[in-house]
Formats: structure tokens, sequence, C-alpha cells
């Protein structure tokens, strides 16, 4: 479901960009990514929503980074190899699935991940999670 159909949405706080490859969604503790169908999320890619994450946050931001995969589209999982190696400003990560390949994939990228990386079936129960981490209980 897209965030902004969710009942939870009408009680956030968000600020809404939009990308020729999908949608964000930047929350004080957190980002929300839609990426549109059949995409092919690459490096450059990734580098632009960091740019807007950066113009956004600031350049020491830590926040969590929700992607709600309600599409399908493609990437290359050992990207976030690189992506650590770069970028520090995620403190965890949570793939909403709606359906099994989905899993899989988000399975597969845990693997990849330096990071702390849930995954749940619903977008309520991600953004519960996120705002319960203890990074932001501080």
């Amino acid at each position: 479901m897209q965030f902004e159909a969710t009942e939870i949405s009408k009680n956030l706080i968000y600020v809404k960009k939009e990308f020729p490859f999908g949608k964000m969604y930047f929350l004080p503790e957190f980002v929300i990514s839609e990426i549109n169908y059949g995409v092919h999320l690459n490096w450059e890619k990734i580098e632009q929503l960091v740019e807007k994450i950066y113009s956004h946050y600031g350049m020491k931001c830590k926040i969590a980074y929700v992607s709600n995969k309600i599409n399908s589209y493609s990437y290359e999982p050992n990207l976030w190899d690189d992506f650590y190696k770069k970028y520090d400003f995620i403190v965890a990560s949570v793939s909403v699935c709606y359906s099994h390949i989905n899993y899989v994939n988000a399975t597969i990228e845990k693997q990849f991940s330096k990071k702390s990386i849930k995954r749940t079936d619903n977008i309520e129960e991600s953004i519960e999670w996120v705002l319960n981490l203890k990074e932001f209980k501080l």
C-alpha cells in the first residue's frame, strides 16, 4: 500500500519529494522510498536520493530507511556495501514486502547490509518499529 494511502500517513508530518524513478517521504526520524515499477535502482539514482536526504536532514543526519516495495524493480544488492563505505547516516532499515519474491530479495539484501534490516509485510508495522528504535529514544 502506498504510504499516502495509509491511515497512519494522516497522523505524521512529512515532506514528499518526487523523482523520475520514484517518491520519497521525509519524516523527522526516517525516510520512506517508493520506487516506480520496472526501474533499475543503480548508483546514479542512489546518489540523487542521498543528495536530497542531505539537503533535507543535513550532512550529519542519522535516520532510518523504509523501503516500501509497492512496485517490482531491480537493484544490485552489493551496492549496499558501496553505500556503507561512502555514507554512514542510516541507523536501521525496513523492507516492506508485499510478495514472496520481495521477501526473498530483502533476505538477499540483508546479507549485504552492515546494518539491521527488518522485513515486514505492512507499512504501519514498519513505521512503528522505526519509531521505537533505541537510537530515537535518547
